[in-house]
């Protein structure tokens, strides 16, 4: 029962991911404000009747998120019956409930606020940063989730590799929010060429989402090279598998950064 609940978890982690993708995907296409200013209905009813297009990416984020619902109660009650008292397997999946309570709490918040669509407040950039640090912490839950309903263990947070892995932790977490208001910059203001992009970043005039994009390539510099740093001091039995996975994974990332740059392409 518990290799399947690991099976569960692992599903419904991938689930998550497929919903933050889709969120991006709302925000990329300017469709935040497709339910126009309800929530949790849409447009004052339940289903839609004849959507628009933006309407329709909305509501469909907000249908994946009530599938999420489900899943992560799911996920709870397997835990607790799965599981003896005090198993972190029980603490994870608690865990990931809550912070699923808050992510809901925080998306309502965006459309009633009204930060989303064409919104270029500066408040928006606060609930965005909110929402992603939110949403970081929920993927993270759902990950030790996970680990632990496989029996792999508590995580001990001891020694030097443990210290050495905070600022990447840190680090991370800055350059996706710097990412998230790039991105929003790239939405709310699009350039025509990559000179035009540059223009932009420099012009004292320019949006304030569009002066703070030049924070974000400079973030990432600094991110990945402590991550790579981190990953070949760390790359040692039993720790290799993971050390070279990070490795890859920040050159998958670095490389889709420079896609995402070079085609002007906000999603």
């Amino acid at each position: 029962m518990q290799k399947r609940f690991a099976r569960y978890a692992g599903s419904v982690l991938v689930y998550n991911l497929g919903v933050v993708l889709w969120g991006a995907f709302v925000r990329a296409t300017g469709s935040g404000a497709g339910c126009g200013n309800h929530w949790p209905l849409c447009n004052g009813v339940v289903v839609p009747q004849t959507p628009a297009l933006t309407t329709l990416i909305e509501f469909t984020h907000r249908a994946m998120s009530g599938v999420d619902v489900v899943l992560i109660a799911g996920l709870v009650i397997w835990a607790f019956r799965a599981f003896p008292r005090r198993h972190l397997a029980r603490f994870g999946a608690s865990l990931s409930a809550l912070f699923l309570i808050t992510e809901a709490l925080i998306g309502a918040a965006l459309v009633k606020l009204e930060h989303v669509a064409q919104n270029a407040s500066v408040g928006r950039a606060y609930s965005l940063s909110a929402h992603l640090i939110n949403t970081l912490a929920l993927l993270a839950c759902l990950a030790l989730t996970v680990w632990w309903g496989a029996n792999q263990g508590r995580l001990r947070f001891r020694g030097r590799a443990a210290w050495l892995a905070l600022p990447g932790i840190v680090l991370f977490a800055l350059t996706g929010i710097s990412g998230a208001i790039a991105a929003l910059g790239d939405t709310l203001f699009p350039a025509s060429s990559l000179a035009a992009g540059f223009h932009q970043d420099f012009d004292s005039a320019a949006n304030i989402f569009l002066r703070l994009r030049l924070w974000h390539p400079l973030l990432a510099a600094i991110a990945t090279s402590w991550l790579v740093f981190y990953a070949v001091r760390s790359h040692v039995s039993p720790s290799k598998p993971f050390a070279r996975s990070v490795l890859a994974l920040v050159g998958l990332q670095v490389t889709a950064g420079a896609v995402n740059l070079l085609l002007l392409a906000p999603m």
